[in-house]
């Protein structure tokens, strides 16, 4: 009897969301790690994170070695940038921002044939007497952010406010959005390191309880850890429903602990902060070894290319670089940064670069486009937000630009996860239309503020 058989009944899950029907996952599940050869030259964002951008520590001419600081972080919320390649600073200019579209600073390096570490850095240290703020201090030199996308300094989230008590640790393997495999692969194959990385994490906290939430489409990867777990009880493994967005923050603690929280707070107003497991992985590097931040796994896939993979790429990497070795095919007509739901469809592919956040690069052909449609008031939309918005209203209030109305009905409350824009009947651009409320609230605010 198969685990998700067997456990079926005991999924945990939440309310709202949507079942993708082909998640596209398999064309990459079975494909372990690909080292990306080394990019010639990278492109270095200045900000990679939420918060404050970095200030560039390098100036055109210099010689900067893998591992070496580039971008000095500005801020308590802000993370460092270091030098992914050994090379030459060719310059320090603007480019555009493969998120934002807005060109922001950057540090571009051209490689050299040495690929050594700087100093100081990738060095093997005894760990099993580090201290909490040892391991926080590590974390926060080596520029670690949210790689499930969020990129939200880590260190900061291991720095509660003196009043919130933080008792549990919950990380993500859930992997929702479809078609991505670079966290499956990884959790097949670190799970010693992985584990490791949250138990420098649970240490951090001082907590001594710890969640992990696995998708029944991942029994492989529940095995594995469940036998990696057998002498670990403070830390809990569970199954959860195949759903999207089974691995959103709100959700996972309402899957796994069955605590809830205004879409507007952190988890830790309910007691936990939630990590991702590439996350986890890239503490346990920064603790164990110094090692920056400066490579991530990467899903490349789709139907627009020929040999999908999930790759092992250095930060700053062209993304044309990536494409060539999938075999991108001509007739290609929609890329985009991350996954169909919550992905970023790319213009310009010719100035794309990898940065933390990236955890894929969906290729497709054949994209269709869709046509909008009035609203038919059939309330999909509603049944599937996981956050009980009413998505129909918000798309009609932030259309006719009555953003007051949209904050009276809650715009601010909404994650854009798509879950409305995927199920509308009429192909609404629900989430389009809230991204532009809420810019335009954004707006409005600073100018009141000035």
């Amino acid at each position: 009897m198969t685990a998700l058989v067997k456990f079926k009944s005991r999924l945990k899950t939440f309310v709202g969301g949507i079942h993708p029907g082909d998640d596209g996952k398999l064309l990459t599940k079975g494909k372990k790690e690909v080292l990306s050869p080394l990019p010639k030259t990278v492109y270095l964002f200045m900000s990679q994170h939420i918060g404050a951008p970095c200030k560039p520590v390098v100036k055109k001419g210099d010689t900067v070695k893998k591992g070496q600081l580039v971008g000095e972080a500005q801020g308590f919320v802000s993370a460092n940038v270091h030098a992914s390649i050994s090379g030459k600073v060719v310059d320090v200019v603007s480019w555009p921002h493969p998120v934002t579209g807005i060109k922001s600073p950057a540090v571009i390096l051209e490689r050299t044939e040495d690929d050594s570490w700087v100093e100081g850095v990738n060095g093997v240290d005894d760990t099993d007497q580090i201290s909490p703020e040892e391991i926080k201090q590590r974390i926060q030199s080596a520029g670690i952010v949210g790689l499930g996308g969020a990129t939200f300094p880590t260190h900061v989230k291991l720095t509660p406010p003196k009043d919130k008590i933080i008792d549990t640790v919950v990380m993500n393997g859930a992997e929702c959005e479809p078609y991505l495999t670079c966290d499956y692969r990884l959790m097949l194959d670190k799970p010693h390191e992985i584990i490791q990385g949250l138990k420098f994490v649970m240490k951090c906290l001082g907590c001594k309880k710890a969640h992990i939430g696995i998708e029944a489409n991942k029994e492989d990867v529940y095995t594995l850890f469940k036998g990696v777990l057998s002498n670990e009880p403070q830390i809990k493994i569970d199954l959860m429903e195949v759903k999207y967005p089974q691995g959103a923050e709100h959700q996972l603690i309402k899957a796994l602990l069955n605590r809830e929280f205004k879409p507007t707070q952190l988890p830790l107003e309910v007691g936990a902060i939630v990590i991702n497991v590439g996350t986890a992985f890239a503490v346990y590097e920064a603790v164990k070894f110094k090692r920056p931040l400066i490579e991530r796994l990467v899903t490349v896939t789709g139907n627009g290319v020929e040999n999908p993979q999930n790759f092992l790429v250095r930060l700053g990497t062209p993304i044309k670089q990536l494409l060539e070795e999938a075999k991108v095919t001509a007739d290609t007509n929609k890329i985009i940064f991350g996954g169909p739901m919550m992905g970023i469809a790319q213009g310009n592919i010719d100035a794309a670069v990898t940065i933390k956040g990236t955890g894929g690069v969906l290729v497709l052909k054949d994209a269709r486009q869709w046509q909008s449609h009035a609203c038919i008031r059939c309330g999909r939309c509603i049944d599937a937000c996981p956050y009980g918005l009413n998505p129909s209203e918000l798309s009609i209030t932030c259309e006719a630009k009555e953003f007051n109305l949209a904050i009276e009905n809650n715009v601010m409350e909404c994650k854009e996860c798509g879950c409305c824009s995927y199920i509308c009947p009429a192909k609404r651009p629900i989430v389009h239309l809230i991204k532009f409320a809420k810019a335009e609230i954004a707006k409005q605010k600073a100018k009141a503020q000035q």
